[in-house]
């Protein structure tokens, strides 16, 4: 019998508001962790992850760092205008979103100040016009390097589903302990991992790689069509070293598993698998993970809780299946999981895959 194709609806769910954690748990490790790798799954604080993997498995991490991407300010005509910083660009140049009660025109000036009622630091970048897919982005030219401009002005560029202005503790905690490459305007499921966490997963004979994946802010765009082949999506930089190609061959060699510590670990490790053989390099990659994706590289996904009708959960439900997930989702609901960033996290293995 033919497998049905799934539609936008299919991945959706009710989410009662409270659940949507606003603060993160006052240790990272001591969140709680739903092994979601059989049924009924198992309820774990985060940091009993060390025993529920085995000796020679591979974490690999995303070691991207969030910058300060979102800035605030006005237009030259006085309109209030706010901007997110999706990525980088040589000569102090950036692609960013813009909201506005007007977009503004090609030599237009914006004025971004630190402070929300328009006070501290401020500077001033020039519009150079519209970039990206449906010219969607605006290309701007600040007056300075933009990551050290970002850290003096810009804010920590929370969800729109977290509801407090940053501060200082989000500074801290809207980033891994091991952020090392600044770039993304969000973080990973890593954000549970603490030193000690670490520690003991290394006593236990797991090992540890890394790559960069900088998470744009497309991560947030919902999907709009019931046609999940019309989509499309949003394109993100990644590099994957030679050294993590080399940990993950020996790790097969040995027996071992390959864990992806957050979706955007998962989405570089396809990628750069999708010639047929695990490659390293750097790259862009627009890669859209869904029910009937054929993966190459990992077996246990270690992530947080997803959005309904996102391309997060199509992702994660062609890892574990689709019924499974949804299910999982209900028993998490039902059990009290913290959902999204700040939230709880789970671990899934490959359809086919030993648990």
């Amino acid at each position: 019998m033919a497998t049905p194709t799934l539609t936008l609806s299919d991945f959706d769910f009710a989410l009662p508001p409270e659940l949507i954690a606003q603060q993160p748990s006052p240790e990272r490790s001591g969140s709680r962790l739903l092994d979601g790798r059989g049924w009924p799954p198992g309820d774990h604080r985060f940091d009993a992850l060390p025993d529920l993997l085995a000796p020679g498995d591979l974490l690999v991490f995303n070691d991207t760092r969030v910058i300060k991407a979102r800035l605030l300010g006005h237009k030259d005509s006085g309109g209030a205008v706010e901007a997110l910083v999706e990525r980088v660009l040589p000569g102090h140049e950036v692609l960013a979103h813009l909201r506005a009660s007007k977009s503004p025109k090609p030599g237009a000036r914006l004025r971004f100040a630190a402070a929300r009622d328009g006070g501290g630091p401020t500077f001033e970048a020039e519009v150079i016009g519209r970039a990206g897919p449906d010219d969607a982005l605006f290309h701007l030219r600040f007056p300075d390097e933009p990551h050290a401009l970002l850290e003096r002005v810009g804010h920590v560029p929370l969800p729109p589903y977290i509801t407090h202005a940053d501060d200082a503790d989000d500074e801290r905690r809207y980033q891994t302990v091991f952020a090392r490459r600044p770039g993304a305007v969000a973080p990973t499921a890593a954000l549970h991992f603490d030193e000690p966490l670490l520690a003991a997963l290394a006593a236990r004979g797991i090992g540890r790689a890394t790559l960069t994946l900088h998470v744009g802010a497309g991560t947030f765009q919902p999907v709009r069509s019931e046609d999940l082949s019309a989509h499309r999506m949003h394109s993100e930089w990644f590099e994957l070293p030679p050294a993590t190609v080399d940990a993950i061959a020996a790790t097969r060699a040995a027996g071992g598993r390959i864990v992806a510590v957050g979706t955007t670990s998962l989405r570089a490790l396809e990628s750069a698998a999708r010639g047929g053989r695990l490659q390293a390099g750097a790259g862009e990659t627009d890669i859209f993970i869904r029910p009937g994706f054929g993966f190459r590289v990992v077996d246990l996904l270690v992530t947080n809780f997803h959005l309904p009708k996102s391309t997060l959960m199509m992702l994660v439900s062609a890892l574990a299946g689709h019924a499974h997930v949804m299910a999982l989702y209900r028993e998490a609901i039902a059990r009290r999981y913290r959902f999204f960033s700040y939230g709880d996290a789970m671990l899934l293995a490959r359809t086919g895959a030993a648990g």
